[in-house]
């Protein structure tokens, strides 16, 4: 890896079983690796067994996934959540993430990949970017978002959507300005919320 190579955060949002989740993240992978602006790191929230209270320091195994996590966010230039909708707001496990680290979203992009019926998770979306406007957060306006996602899974679990390359280019070429000048700018002068 150069040092100019720009790491990109993918977070699967969701952990439910029989989730559409892993179909649309290792489809946008392949747009990502197809682009080659960034190292990708995947994070699957279904791996990833937070303690859903923050009043008390987790111990044993629960900490060292919880600095394992840290240390992955922390590497990262940018982050792309691939998101569902439920009930018109994001998940429950995907709050818990956010919660539980602060300064690891500090000053760095942040784009969305949406998916669900009719609304294609864009409720969730919205819902998103006000939680990382307080985290100090820039979100990416371009987002990819796919409607009644189930008719674009097969029967092999692959998510085909040809129309959606071009919005995944565009989000991922803003999303990459967006996180070298912030990186270089972190550089310059580090940021303190």
């Amino acid at each position: 890896m150069s040092e100019e190579t720009l790491r990109l955060a993918v977070i699967i949002g969701s952990s439910r079983e029989g989730r559409t989740g892993p179909a649309v993240a290792r489809w946008f992978v392949e747009e990502a690796e197809s682009c080659a602006m960034f190292e990708l790191d995947v994070l699957d929230l279904a791996d990833v067994d937070l303690p859903m209270t923050l009043t008390q320091a987790p111990g044993g195994e629960s900490a060292a996934l919880l600095a394992s996590v840290a240390e992955r966010l922390d590497r990262a230039d940018a982050f792309v959540v691939i998101t569902p909708e439920y009930n018109h707001s994001f998940t429950a496990p995907l709050k818990n993430l956010i919660d539980w680290h602060r300064t690891q979203w500090y000053a760095k992009p942040a784009g969305f990949v949406s998916y669900g019926g009719l609304s294609g998770g864009l409720r969730a979306v919205e819902q998103l970017r006000q939680v990382f406007a307080e985290l100090h957060a820039t979100t990416i306006r371009d987002t990819v978002s796919f409607h009644n996602v189930w008719q674009h899974v097969g029967e092999d679990g692959s998510l085909r959507a040809p129309d959606a390359a071009v919005p995944a280019k565009i989000m991922l070429e803003k999303l990459h300005w967006w996180a070298a000048a912030l990186r270089d700018a972190r550089v310059r002068r580090p940021y303190a919320a």
